[in-house]
């Protein structure tokens, strides 16, 4: 059998992609670890008895290795596993192992006061539930809502207590994966402290030398500066990888013009400080061997100063791998060396294949590697002369532009290679579409160069020339605050950026079969261009097809806000959205706004505001700001809420508020409650019910109707039937009245309760009636945000627990 030339080039590419093959088949496929060891051994001893299957053969073995170690690292292989002692609901617990790393203090900034939370792991060695101890294995999540002092660092053995729990699921679509993130380290539970009290030092240890580095390098890169503000912050996290010193007001600006990049300990910081250790070394004239073996464990220092980061590392790997063949003399190819980085850190902790950071930095690189040339040679064949024209005939304004105009177009042709490899993850794990980042990333880059070079040369200086290490703490300050000021600039700009929802998988594979086909130049070969017209025509159909049958879909989604809802819905046809309420400030913060993001929501024509509860509308505001929302919508009832008294009338007072009153109709909802003479003194009973029906499918939110507001409503409406209820609680009446249950005759009833309070708790004996009345609930309480699909063929509920529901037209 022939051999691919390109595989003899690259010998570790086919390696790695097979490799890669056998993890991704693991995590579609679950099955025993014994089966693909089985398998592997079976094609090894088929390998070995047939010669010329074995081309054939090896690359199944190396799937079969990758799918075995992917399952080996996920599965409960052992009895003392944490996995089989507990099931998904609490326990109070003490727990007794070692620090796995240094507790990590995150500093958060609500109404300008800074407060802290304390996250460190433990590799668990034993548990006591509140008996004696047994052995166990595993590793937890602590969370403290405190600082934890100096008195802890990896490797101490501790006791600490808590509350144990598996982590938190998302509460609505889009939101963070909080569990699944934590699974992907091979952490399965999270342990609550409720204090620095109950953790219990076992055995004093000293502090490592990376945390001694950090502590030592904050106080030398703060010399000379009058005080530790955020850009000062910002420089710790970037040179350090110091996690406390990004806060979400912070970040935002860095997240939107697509920057965010330069605070993680990645490619670029590695890659800058083996160029300057490189450069520094040849500069003296030494050899390309003795660079390599001075500039390589002085990489590796970094990453272990710097807390050891995944990121660190594996650039840490990649450059070492590329300093390693150049201080050998060996050929570079970029795609070998990031194949043999990414097969050494997949085959020792294999669920990185699945985590964000890693995706992003082998795709950015890969995407470099690929795009760069040939955008490059487009570049250059704009810039060049005449080949026949002597250079020194050229104006002299060309020959000094040429030079710069070349390094802007290196610099630009990597930005976009760049921005190009990473924007379906980008938009899949961040729902931006942000085009500023390629203006942005042109200043914003070279700037944090230059801030980064400061900092290193404020730290090899602040020892043995204070005063010099002071100019370079300046220099990297001068220039965090210009990235700072750079980043809000181009954040702000019309334009910089997009909420978008997270593509499907067909448009990832779509999309980076496009790219490589088009930027390669294969695609548009003479041979092939044909072919241009019949793609694009197949993707039209594609995406027409896909754009009409979600224009025929009606979209609801109903909120859990802290004992309050919200429901956001888009009706088909037109597809205009509206938000029903919000949330508080906490809700809306946590919940709302980054729920209404992660849809791909930018602007929002309408906010419907059903009743006066703080719960519901205490953010109002803070949305309308947010999503640039023209409209307040509101029922012409007055409310005794100040909160509510005062949105309504700011908003009437600058023309922004409609009063609805029946049978007004808004986004494809039917207003029937209340009318403008309804005055009743319960503020439940006049809140906001609004009716919709999509495709015979009717839908009914009563928002915290309470029962003198469903008498009401039954005694004026002829025709309450509906197949769905989203209904709250009232704050003192009871819910759900039986007499208003039979009169609407729903097939499902969507409770919008809470765990805490405890007064926004739905009763058993709701439950019981609801059952009773023929119909099934839920509970967002239960199930977090509930997602209603609602097309011609009938309609499907989805919780973020796991819970589904199918009903077909037949069966309304």
């Amino acid at each position: 059998m022939g051999v691919n030339p390109v595989l003899l080039r690259r010998p570790l590419l086919w390696v790695a992609l097979s490799y890669v093959a056998g993890l991704l088949v693991a995590e579609a496929v679950a099955v025993p670890v014994e089966w693909p060891l089985a398998a592997g051994l079976l094609l090894t001893l088929a390998a070995l008895s047939v010669t010329r299957l074995r081309p054939w053969l090896l690359p199944a073995i190396i799937v079969c290795a990758g799918w075995a170690n992917l399952a080996s690292h996920t599965q409960v292989l052992a009895p003392h596993d944490m996995r089989a002692q507990f099931d998904a609901g609490f326990a109070d617990v003490t727990v007794r192992g070692r620090l796995a790393e240094s507790p990590s203090l995150r500093l958060f900034v609500r109404d300008e006061q800074e407060s802290f939370r304390t996250l460190a792991v433990v590799q668990v060695e034993a548990v006591r539930c509140g008996g004696d101890w047994r052995p166990a294995h595993g590793r937890v999540m602590t969370v403290t809502p405190e600082p934890l002092g100096e008195r802890l660092s990896a490797g101490t053995p501790v006791e600490v207590s808590g509350i144990l729990s598996p982590p938190p699921l998302p509460l609505a679509p889009g939101l963070f994966n909080y569990r699944a993130h934590l699974a992907r380290e091979g952490i399965w539970f999270q342990l609550r402290v409720r204090s620095a009290a109950d953790w219990i030092v076992l055995v004093p240890t000293p502090r490592p030398w990376g945390e001694r580095f950090v502590n030592w390098a904050q106080t030398t890169l703060a010399r000379g500066l009058p005080e530790r503000d955020e850009p000062l912050r910002l420089i710790y996290s970037m040179t350090l990888g110091w996690r406390g010193g990004l806060t979400q007001e912070t970040y935002v600006p860095f997240m939107r013009s697509g920057t965010m990049h330069l605070f993680a300990i990645s490619g670029l910081h590695i890659a800058l400080i083996a160029g300057i250790l490189v450069a520094l070394l040849r500069g003296v004239r030494l050899p390309r061997a003795v660079c390599g073996l001075v500039a390589v464990p002085l990489l590796w220092f970094y990453a272990g100063a710097t807390g050891w980061q995944s990121s660190a590392v594996r650039a840490s790997l990649m450059m070492t791998v590329i300093i390693g063949g150049w201080a050998l003399g060996r050929p570079g190819d970029l795609l070998n060396s990031l194949a043999a980085a990414a097969l050494l850190i997949l085959a020792w902790e294999p669920q990185q294949l699945f985590q964000a950071s890693f995706q992003l930095s082998f795709f950015v690189v890969l995407s470099i590697a690929l795009l760069t040339p040939p955008l490059q040679r487009r570049a250059d064949r704009w810039l060049a002369h005449d080949p026949f024209q002597p250079r020194e005939t050229l104006p002299r304004w060309r020959r000094w532009l040429t030079p710069p105009a070349r390094w802007v177009a290196l610099t630009f042709a990597t930005s976009l290679a760049a921005w190009l490899g990473s924007l379906p993850l980008t938009m899949h794990y961040f729902h931006l579409f942000s085009p500023v980042a390629l203006l942005a990333n042109l200043l914003v880059v070279p700037m944090g160069g230059a801030a980064l070079a400061s900092a290193l040369g404020g730290l090899l200086c602040g020892a043995w020339l204070p005063w010099i290490g002071e100019l370079f703490n300046h220099g990297a300050w001068f220039w965090m605050r210009g990235m700072l000021g750079v980043s809000e600039w181009a954040a702000g700009l019309p334009g910089a950026f997009w909420q978008v929802r997270s593509p499907a998988p067909a448009d990832f594979a779509i999309y980076y079969a496009l790219l490589l086909l088009l930027l390669s130049g294969w695609l548009l070969q003479p041979g092939r261009r044909r072919w241009l017209g019949v793609l694009a025509a197949g993707l039209a159909v594609f995406y027409t097809g896909r754009a009409l049958a979600e224009r025929r879909t009606a979209e609801i989604t109903v909120l859990p806000l802290q004992g309050s809802g919200a429901v956001f819905s888009r009706a088909p046809g037109s597809r205009a959205p509206l938000l029903v309420d919000c949330g508080n400030t906490n809700a809306a913060r946590f919940v709302t706004i980054p729920f209404l993001r992660a849809q791909g929501v930018n602007r929002l024509p309408h906010l419907l505001l059903t009743h006066g509860d703080l719960r519901a509308v205490g953010a109002a505001a803070d949305v309308r700001a947010e999503f640039r929302i023209p409209t307040l919508l509101a029922s012409p009832v007055r409310s005794r809420s100040r909160v509510y008294r005062d949105l309504t009338d700011a908003a009437r007072a600058a023309g922004e508020l409609t009063e609805l009153t029946p049978p007004a109709a808004v986004a494809g909802w039917r207003l029937l409650h209340p009318t403008a003479a309804d005055r009743f003194p319960q503020a439940d009973d006049n809140a906001v019910v609004l009716l919709g029906e999509f495709h015979g499918t009717r839908v009914l939110l009563l928002s915290d109707l309470g029962p003198a507001g469903q008498s009401a409503l039954a005694s004026r409406e002829t025709d309450l039937r509906a197949h769905i209820i989203v209904a709250g609680l009232p704050e003192r009446t009871r819910p759900l009245m039986d007499t208003f249950l039979a009169a609407v005759r729903p097939q499902l009833v969507i409770v919008t309760d809470a765990e805490f309070p405890a007064q926004r708790r739905a009763p058993a004996d709701l439950f019981a009636r609801i059952e009773a009345a023929g119909a099934q609930w839920v509970s967002t309480r239960a199930q977090g945000a509930i997602s209603l699909r609602i097309t011609p063929s009938g309609w499907t509920a989805r919780g973020m627990n796991g819970l589904e529901l199918n009903v077909r037209t037949e069966a309304r």
